[in-house]
């Protein structure tokens, strides 16, 4: 689980997250010597996932046959769905180039399918 424009471009690069669960068949990450985030890239998994400190769920990365990133759901304040600064499920798609879109709340459709993931969030 290395950086962008590593391991999907063929260049092994060391560990820097930690499995430390699963839920369902998706791996649930912890970042290792300072990372927060999920990574751009995939090793091997197509999705992982982060929990908050809580346990519940922060946000999941789905990654392409090529272990790149394309979709991200995640539920946290995003300022621009929700001037409360309360958490809102949303999500983002990725290019290649690790561009993302902006967010936008999730759909029924992406709820009733993710929903086994989706630990913690109310629907």
């Amino acid at each position: 689980m290395g950086g962008r424009g590593t391991f999907a471009a063929g260049n092994p690069v060391p560990y820097t997250y930690a499995t430390v669960g699963r839920i369902e068949d998706v791996k649930v990450l912890s970042g290792l010597n300072g990372k927060h985030g999920l990574p751009e890239e995939s090793h091997s998994s197509y999705a992982y996932i982060k929990l908050k400190p809580d346990g519940t769920f922060h946000e999941m990365r789905i990654y392409d046959k090529d272990h790149y990133l394309t979709f991200e759901i995640a539920y946290h304040p995003e300022p621009k769905l929700d001037s409360s600064r309360k958490p809102v499920l949303h999500y983002h798609l990725y290019d290649k180039k690790f561009n993302r879109t902006s967010a936008k709340k999730a759909t029924k459709a992406m709820k009733k399918h993710y929903k086994k993931y989706l630990k913690g969030v109310p629907l």
